[in-house]
C-alpha cells in the first residue's frame, strides 16, 4: 500500500472516531435527559420542588450552553464533558413535565417519529453536495422569531399562535439538523491529524451538543402537534 493510500485510511479511521464520539455522545445526553424526566415525574415531591425553581433551571441552562458554545476552547475536555451532562441532566428535569401532561403511549410515538426524522436529515445533511451555510443561516434568523413569538404567547395564552409556532419549530429544527450534520462532518475532516485527545474530545462535545438541541427541541414542537394529553 503506498504512502496516499496509507494516510486517506488513516483520515477517514480519524472522520470516523470523531463522528462515532459526537454520536455517542449526543446519545448519552439523551438517554440521562429522558432517565431523570421520568424520574423526576414519577416523584411528586422532586417534581414540585424542580417546578418551583423551573425559572431557575431554565437560566442556568442557557448558562451552561453558552458557556460550552463560547468557551469550549479554554475548557479542560472533562469540565466540557461534565457541563453537558450536566446540562441533559438538568434539561431532563425541566422536561419531566411532559410527563404530566402527555400519555406515554404519544410521548413513545413522538419520539419515534422524531428519531426518525432525525435520521433522514441528518443522512441528507452528511451526503448531500450542496452548501447548507445559507440555509443554516435563514434557519437561525427564523429560530430567533419563534423565540421571540414564543415569548409574547406566553402573556397572550393563544393556542392557535402555538401550534403555529410548532409546525414551523420541527421545520426550522429539520433544516438545522441537516447543516448541523454537514458543519460536524466539516469539522472532522478538517481537523488537524496531529490534535490532541482533549481537544477532539471537546469538539465531540460541541457537536454532540448541536445535535442534542436539535433533537430535543425538535421532539417538544412534535409533542405539541402530536401529543395525546392526559385525562
Amino acid at each position: 500500500m503506498d504512502s496516499l493510500s496509507v494516510k486517506r485510511t488513516d483520515t477517514q479511521v480519524m472522520v470516523n472516531e470523531f463522528i462515532r464520539s459526537v454520536y455517542n455522545w449526543m446519545g448519552i445526553g439523551l438517554a440521562a435527559t429522558g432517565f431523570v424526566a421520568y424520574y423526576v415525574s414519577s416523584n411528586e415531591e422532586i417534581f414540585k420542588a424542580v417546578f418551583s425553581m423551573r425559572w431557575l433551571f431554565f437560566i442556568s441552562e442557557l448558562a451552561l450552553v453558552f458557556i460550552l458554545a463560547s468557551r469550549i476552547h479554554k475548557l479542560k475536555s472533562s469540565t466540557a464533558t461534565f457541563l453537558f451532562l450536566l446540562y441533559s441532566i438538568l434539561n431532563g428535569a425541566t422536561l419531566s413535565i411532559i410527563f404530566i401532561i402527555y400519555t406515554m403511549s404519544s410521548i413513545a410515538s413522538t419520539f419515534f417519529i422524531c428519531a426518525g426524522t432525525f435520521i433522514t436529515f441528518s443522512i441528507y445533511g452528511w451526503t448531500t453536495k450542496r452548501d447548507l451555510t445559507g440555509l443554516g443561516q435563514f434557519m437561525f434568523m427564523g429560530l430567533i422569531g419563534i423565540i421571540i413569538a414564543s415569548v409574547v404567547n406566553i402573556f397572550l395564552k393563544n393556542s392557535g399562535l402555538m401550534m403555529i409556532i410548532s409546525y414551523i419549530g420541527v421545520f426550522i429544527f429539520v433544516g438545522l439538523t441537516a447543516y448541523d450534520t454537514q458543519y460536524i462532518k466539516n469539522m472532522a475532516l478538517t481537523q488537524p491529524a496531529d490534535l490532541d485527545a482533549g481537544a477532539v474530545r471537546k469538539g465531540a462535545i460541541i457537536g454532540a451538543l448541536k445535535l442534542y438541541l436539535d433533537f430535543i427541541l425538535m421532539f417538544q414542537y412534535l409533542l405539541m402537534i402530536f401529543g395525546g394529553g392526559r385525562d
